[in-house]
């Protein structure tokens, strides 16, 4: 069984990441860490990770095979079921138009 971690969720194996910085970057990044209450490895890692998402939120080349093409079609041609929210929402004026 995984142990727990701070966050609630269980812990997953670790690795190592191996970097190699100038002085004036790891002082850099030690003073970052330090005003934001994070360990040097919590700030890096933090920081890598929302590059990564970034990274990966601005692909617009997406290849898919001709099933699953169609089922994304279907999906977005299919009618969206009105809820409370979305009605709210749609009736609501945009800031600009206040």
């Amino acid at each position: 069984m995984n142990a727990p971690t701070r966050r609630g969720g269980t812990a997953s194996p670790r690795e190592t990441i191996n970097l190699r910085a100038s002085a004036e970057q790891k002082a850099l990044i030690d003073r970052a860490a330090a005003r934001l209450g994070k360990t040097r490895t919590e700030f890096m890692l933090d920081a890598a990770r929302e590059a990564a998402e970034n990274a990966m939120l601005d692909q617009r080349l997406f290849l898919v095979d001709e099933p699953d093409y169609d089922r994304f079609v279907a999906r977005l041609d299919a009618p969206v079921e009105p809820t409370d929210a979305l009605r709210k929402l749609l009736s609501t004026s945009a800031p600009w138009e206040r």
